[in-house]
């Protein structure tokens, strides 16, 4: 049984509950995992646990009927302070974390956690975002890491340890999510009235790497179509980058004006093509690890060709990681894929 539809982490629940009940819980924490695993509902799911009024603190058992827990899940509970990157920035504005500067220290997350808990249990911020949690506002955040106020607790929400600063780093439990399995980010697709066809939802469960947030992304039918032509491009004796490079930049602009699902759909077709370059690498390696059939035939006949060596293949698959840590981070769209695109041409063995 999942622990009140957080799905997968029971683990980590268990390590909450331990804890709790020694009255040794940590005052800052650093949750790293994939995007889409259930970091930020675990994380609203604890502070919920945490101003129960009808629970202990330390069951971790929240009853989600009474008026703290409610206002917990509305997000309108005055001891929980949640912030995170608006979908059009770059990186978490410092004004969130310390206040505007007419304002400085007098608003923002760290005078929202350094008042005294209106319940009189604790008081609970949470950072989504922290991977884009620049200097400025990891400085900003130092003396609240390194006094925490009494009854307070900190929560940061990032995809790995590496992203985040060494100061950050350094002053935060680390807890680590998982990925999902293909059977529960299936089972969630069909609960949450994502998908109706069980086949369906086990098929782009299988695509999703564990994440939810990405399967529900790939439920956009002209995503799939497009992935063909992408596989077509990258099978190919010769790439021609520039003409298809216009083809990318055209389906991605067709996603919409705002940036946020531009960016959602570059990311899948940059993961469509990690995913064929990785079953590429395994078939040169002579791996019998398996893998989606049609991957499978698409990098046997890539290798059969001879068209790319082994180093060749590491090279643009690197490329590819590199291009998706670099998606979020506001870089000029049509330079990065003619870059992108230009280099997978280019490499050579």
């Amino acid at each position: 049984m999942a622990w009140h539809g957080i799905e997968g982490h029971d683990r980590i629940v268990e390590q909450f509950r331990r804890a709790t009940a020694r009255g040794r819980l940590a005052s800052s924490f650093l949750f790293v995992g994939p995007e889409g695993v259930g970091k930020r509902s675990f994380a609203i799911r604890l502070a919920q646990a945490m101003l129960c009024d009808t629970r202990p603190e330390a069951e971790l058992d929240p009853c989600e009927t009474c008026p703290a827990c409610r206002q917990v899940a509305t997000g309108s509970h005055p001891d929980l302070h949640v912030v995170s990157k608006p979908a059009e920035k770059s990186s978490l504005p410092v004004e969130l974390l310390i206040g505007r500067r007419e304002y400085r220290g007098r608003e923002g997350l760290c005078y929202e956690i350094s008042l005294r808990p209106y319940s009189g249990k604790r008081r609970i911020a949470v950072i989504d975002d922290a991977d884009h949690l620049f200097a400025e506002g990891a400085n900003a955040l130092l003396k609240t890491l390194e006094e925490p106020p009494p009854k307070s607790v900190l929560i940061l929400l990032g995809t790995s340890p590496a992203k985040q600063l060494p100061t950050i780093r350094s002053r935060c439990q680390l807890v680590r999510f998982g990925r999902l399995t293909a059977q529960t980010v299936a089972e969630l697709l069909l609960r949450e009235g994502v998908l109706e066809d069980p086949a369906r939802a086990r098929e782009l469960a299988e695509h999703s790497e564990g994440s939810l947030t990405r399967a529900m992304e790939l439920t956009d039918p002209d995503l799939w179509s497009f992935r063909g032509v992408l596989l077509e491009q990258l099978t190919a004796p010769v790439l021609d980058s520039v003409h298809f490079a216009k083809t990318v930049s055209s389906f991605v602009d067709a996603a919409g004006k705002a940036a946020p699902p531009r960016r959602a759909r570059l990311r899948q077709i940059v993961r469509f093509a990690t995913q064929f370059y990785r079953q590429l690498l395994l078939a040169q390696s002579g791996s019998s690890l398996g893998g989606e059939d049609e991957l499978r035939r698409l990098a046997d006949h890539a290798l059969a060709s001879g068209g790319a060596s082994g180093q060749q293949t590491v090279f643009r698959l690197e490329r590819c990681l590199a291009v998706a840590e670099q998606i979020d981070r506001n870089a000029n769209q049509t330079t990065l894929i003619e870059c992108w695109l230009d280099d997978l041409a280019g490499a050579v063995g």
